[in-house]
């Protein structure tokens, strides 16, 4: 199997800003990352209204974290079943107007939440209507990734997937705080929905305006085997299958608490899931995020990718041990944000690695295995997870996902691996960590 980069629009050009290269700045230099940037965001922030309001709709309306557990399965459940074909389908039409359909799908299908819930209509087919929207994102999402890196230099790609990170994590702490603004002026759950819903119409007008590069992957490959071609990528490149499979356990064990927020708060804190003290808890835990994202594209850019994931994941643990134990009110606020700190700087750390071992052309095939172990492995963990709570209890399912944290610092240490592993400097890989460099 042989793979090369066959693009219909050019990538960008080497900058000329000026500025540090690989930072958040020199990402923000141009234009068209800017302007698809800034619309992806403002859309973000009604998404994060409706991910943090409909699990706690849920527990409050059921008092069941299992059930919850499946409100986050059908969500990202199909990231598990169609990353792959989806990444397959970007390499065979535009990525350009499949996101856009994706987009006006989702706004449909959001407006169709709004009207269920208004009418407390069966779970049933809330979950449905979500698993319809996670669909669409699961075939949106390799298409997005394959082109938004292309928006900028090879060079600038860390401060990018920095800035992504951060803003991903900025939505996640003004999409609560806005939904419980509107909440206290008296919006409905459903007309938060609405919201979420107009707010599609930022991306879809900046996918409209901005040509977005379009590199294929020009494999031997066809029919059905082109599926498979993300894996043998992954499975011939030794860094990039190990960031995978490691990424897949602390989804699967240490990110448990991610989706079952609203139950961890209830059970551990006695926080009610639907109370707005609640939402600034879970809003501090994604400043705390956000923070940890932008912090990989500026003041510890300075570090190499390899150390920060092993400091991100020790810190994870400690933070999640300590996370895990608590039983008051006000205490998991400080500790919430130092969890999600260094969640995120870790998941970027690693995402922007992972990305610097790829080839231009072998995105649209191996990202959407990222999503699959990132993204779609967090329902399975739910959905078990939820179970679990009920019969040993949040501190101890918690608990475990610490101490796999801090198996995953001695394990994913990149650093003992040999050069032969990674992505060559003359192929657009990252630099090598020298003993005694002060990136280290």
């Amino acid at each position: 199997m042989t793979t090369a980069a066959s693009p219909t629009s050019p990538p960008a050009e080497p900058p000329r800003h000026g500025l540090t290269p690989g930072t958040a700045r020199a990402a923000l230099a141009y234009p068209k990352f800017r302007l698809v940037f800034v619309g992806l965001a403002l859309s973000q922030i009604g998404t994060w209204m409706q991910n943090v309001t409909l699990p706690a709709y849920v527990q409050d309306r059921t008092s069941s974290p299992a059930l919850v557990g499946v409100t986050i399965a059908v969500q990202l459940g199909p990231l598990l079943l169609l990353s792959i074909p989806g990444g397959a389908l970007a390499d065979k039409v535009s990525k350009q107007k499949l996101m856009l359909a994706m987009q006006i799908v989702s706004a449909i299908l959001t407006l169709g939440t709004a009207f269920l819930v208004a009418r407390d209509s069966s779970l049933l087919w809330i979950f449905l209507v979500q698993a319809g929207i996670g669909s669409a994102n699961a075939l949106n999402a390799p298409a997005f990734q394959a082109s938004m890196p292309l928006l900028v230099h090879r060079s600038d790609l860390a401060g990018a997937i920095s800035l992504n990170s951060a803003m991903i994590n900025g939505t996640r702490v003004m999409g609560p705080v806005l939904a419980a603004i509107l909440a206290a002026f008296g919006l409905s759950v459903s007309l938060i929905f609405v919201i979420n819903a107009v707010t599609y119409l930022f991306f879809i007008a900046a996918l409209v305006l901005v040509q977005m590069p379009d590199v294929k992957a020009d494999t031997v490959v066809r029919g059905w085997r082109q599926l498979g071609v993300g894996l043998t990528i992954a499975r011939n490149r030794l860094v990039l299958h190990r960031l995978l499979i490691g990424m897949f356990s602390f989804s699967l064990i240490s990110l448990i608490y991610v989706g079952l927020f609203p139950s961890v708060a209830e059970l551990n804190f006695d926080i009610a899931a639907k109370s707005s003290t609640y939402r600034w808890l879970y809003a501090t835990w994604g400043f705390g995020a956000f923070f940890g994202a932008i912090s990989v594209g500026t003041f510890l850019s300075r570090f190499h990718r390899r150390v920060l994931i092993v400091r991100g994941f020790t810190g994870f643990g400690i933070a999640l041990a300590i996370f895990s134990q608590l039983r008051d009110p006000v205490t998991p606020f400080a500790v919430g944000f130092v969890l999600g700190f260094f969640y995120f700087m870790t998941a970027t750390a690693i995402t922007t690695s992972l990305q610097l071992n790829m080839k231009d052309g072998e995105r649209a095939s191996v990202m959407p295995l990222w999503f699959m172990v990132f993204g779609g492995t967090v329902p399975i963990g739910n959905l078990i997870g939820g179970v679990l709570f009920e019969v040993v209890g949040a501190r101890a399912v918690l608990g475990v996902g610490a101490v796999w944290a801090l198996f995953l610092a001695w394990w994913l240490d990149l650093r003992r691996q040999p050069p032969e592993s990674f992505l060559t400097e003359a192929e657009g890989g990252e630099a090598p960590l020298v003993v005694g460099d002060p990136a280290e």
